[in-house]
């Protein structure tokens, strides 16, 4: 069974048009979408109302900056200080172009940092270009066997 891709998005028109372009890329892996960051956190600890989803870690998440709740920098530094997520992949997919987000991401252990194309064909063709990647090409690291602290 294919690995899900998690994108962490609240805004409802990048949402929309980032469903769209993975959908467009022939993905067969399914997308599990969070809209702030405590929902995110929730899915990859497997809690609250994900707490009876089937164990296993994303393909690759697709983290929002700028959220509610949870800013992306918070979430981020949630799943590196975690021993069971601090592995997985995480692209930084957001409108800042502000340097000290770029910094602080990279600081963290994000593994990309994309800048939301404004235009409709960019932006597609960037989404499509990173679910490939990261859901397909890349090889990722083995699930971590430590447990939960």
């Amino acid at each position: 069974m294919l690995k899900p891709i998690l994108l962490v998005e609240d805004n409802p028109k990048d949402l929309e048009l980032t469903l769209l372009a993975l959908s467009k890329s022939q993905l067969a892996n399914p997308v599990v979408v969070a809209r702030d960051g405590a929902e995110a956190l929730g899915y990859l600890r497997c809690e609250g109302e994900f707490a009876s989803r089937e164990r296993g870690n994303p393909a690759v998440i697709l983290l929002d900056l700028k959220l509610p709740k949870l800013d992306g920098i918070e979430v981020l530094q949630a799943i590196r200080a975690d021993g069971s997520l601090q592995r997985l992949p995480v692209v930084m997919l957001t409108s800042s172009r502000e340097e000290k987000d770029l910094v602080r991401s990279y600081d963290l252990g994000v593994n990309a940092y994309v800048v939301k194309p404004v235009g409709f064909h960019q932006f597609l063709e960037a989404v499509r270009e990173l679910g490939v990647f990261w859901a397909v090409l890349n090889e990722p690291p083995p699930e971590t066997t430590k447990p939960r602290s």
